[in-house]
């Protein structure tokens, strides 16, 4: 009796790719960092309670830490005081990490056009996904963390995420 390879090994071997396992874990296991200073923040209260409930999309443990988390969302305004400690939190994070810019203070200064005002973090630190909104829906930041979602399966594991940024606080 001969018995092939698949006869004995049966539906018990998966074949993929190393990179597909580790984003389809890390897909449902975003640990978030909110660096919250306005009313996007209160919005973001509301997808962390549960009516919106963000623990279905695997994010749920906020962190406290910059150093334990991998998403980064920062929400409302962000004055030129404030952008130095955004970016040393930002440089804090591991890699491989991701930033959702909350509201349009955090994406564009808002109507916050003064000498006080950063006008986008963009400015200080890279951007992954903008939300749109004074203040944006609750359902807005969901999809924001289903679009960082969908940029997993696409992103090299092995490989640390590599980004050439010169912000503006780098050039100081």
């Amino acid at each position: 009796m001969d018995l092939s390879q698949s006869d004995l090994l049966g539906d018990s071997v998966v074949v993929t790719k190393l990179d597909a396992v580790i984003n389809w874990g890390r897909q449902s296991s975003l640990w978030p960092f909110v660096f919250g200073t306005a009313c996007c923040a209160i919005e973001f209260m509301a997808v962390a309670a549960s009516r919106y409930d963000i623990s279905r999309f695997g994010a749920e443990v906020l962190r406290f830490s910059p150093r334990h988390a991998d998403l980064l969302v920062v929400a409302g305004t962000i004055s030129y005081k404030q952008a130095p400690i955004l970016k040393q939190i930002y440089d804090q994070m591991p890699e491989p990490k991701w930033v959702i810019a909350v509201g349009a203070c955090a994406s564009t200064g808002g109507f916050y056009d003064n000498y006080t005002t950063l006008q986008g973090i963009d400015e200080i630190v890279p951007v992954d996904v903008y939300i749109a909104g004074c203040p944006p829906r609750p359902e807005a930041i969901l999809d924001a963390i289903i679009q960082i979602q969908k940029q997993l399966h696409t992103e090299p594991t092995l490989k640390l995420k590599e980004r050439d940024f010169q912000g503006k606080l780098d050039e100081v």
